[in-house]
């Protein structure tokens, strides 16, 4: 049955309402630096079970647990030496660490999928950090937005996915990384498993070794390993240079004047990380029966992640 979607300001009354719909079981939209989470108690079967449902997500694939702080993450997973470095180099940040789940942790086994691991990290986004302070409790958060679709990096794209299946959204203004967390597993050899908002090279500093690349599509071990993900409606072709007719060319650098759209035209890869989702949102609209076309991206530092995005946009729709 459709709910009555609440839009909330991010003020201490809009985020203790928020922290009521979450402890009697609701689902709340939120702003993160990287991009707004559904977030539901992830203590609470019932609750995270209709992430899924408001989502259309596949019960296989596991969520994110966001923590307000160190002491809390390690009431739910085993940190090691590798974890505690990178934990210190990047929380709060847009990094997500896959590592052993503790027997007591308490945590709905819908979150991790029936893994013996989880997914956990600290946003760094302050309306995020002050609802977590206010439920009190882990919040389980995958992007808000119909499973498979693009991620939404403003409250009112998660109006347009999730109105009527969710109780409320948060409106913190636009998301200032816009691309989702980087996930590094870390419950065996150092594997990337999701490139993101830290880009490779400074975690590989971090961790004073190379990491491997991880991630299996049909046994996904964290989020955002799916082959086909982050899909607008419209068909969208990489690497391209010269357009076709009907398609809306979405520039990257100097060097496409006549792009309709631009991820940056300064080719700064932060800025075209942080617009990544909002202009495939505008060039699904622009599209209409048509296709979008995405210039080459380099595929160094926040390009692998933005890179990574537009495959999957444009791999085959299941």
């Amino acid at each position: 049955m459709p709910v009555k979607t609440q839009y909330l300001d991010a003020t201490s009354d809009g985020i203790a309402a928020a922290a009521v719909i979450l402890r009697a079981g609701g689902l709340v939209g939120f702003p993160t630096e990287t991009v707004y989470g559904l977030g539901a108690d992830a203590r609470n079967d019932h609750a995270v079970a209709r992430i899924f449902e408001a989502k259309g997500r596949p019960h296989f694939n596991p969520l994110i647990v966001h923590v307000p702080d160190l002491a809390t993450a390690q009431t739910y997973a085993v940190f090691n030496d590798q974890a505690l470095a990178l934990a210190a180099a990047f929380w709060p940040g847009p990094l997500t660490l896959v590592l052993p789940l503790r027997g007591d942790a308490g945590l709905s086994p819908l979150v991790t999928a029936g893994l013996e691991t989880v997914a956990i990290r600290i946003p760094a986004h302050a309306t995020a950090r002050a609802l977590l302070q206010a439920l009190g409790g882990p919040l389980a958060a995958p992007s808000a937005n119909p499973s498979g679709r693009i991620s939404p990096t403003r409250a009112d794209h998660v109006l347009t996915g999730l109105a009527g299946r969710i109780e409320a959204v948060v409106d913190g203004g636009p998301c200032s990384v816009g691309v989702e967390s980087t996930i590094v597993g870390l419950d065996g050899p150092p594997q990337l498993l999701r490139p993101g908002g830290i880009p490779q090279e400074a975690l590989e500093a971090a961790l004073g070794a190379p990491l491997a690349i991880g991630g299996d599509a049909n046994k996904p071990n964290a989020p955002g390993q799916l082959a086909s993900h982050y899909a607008p409606n419209a068909r969208v072709r990489l690497n391209v240079t010269i357009p076709h007719a009907d398609e809306v060319w979405v520039g990257y650098g100097p060097d496409c004047p006549a792009a309709a759209l631009t991820l940056s035209a300064t080719g700064d890869l932060v800025q075209a990380a942080a617009a990544l989702f909002h202009m495939l949102r505008r060039a699904d609209d622009l599209a209409g029966q048509g296709a979008i076309a995405f210039a080459p991206i380099p595929e160094t530092g926040l390009g692998r992640a933005i890179n990574d995005r537009l495959r999957r946009a444009a791999a085959p729709r299941p």
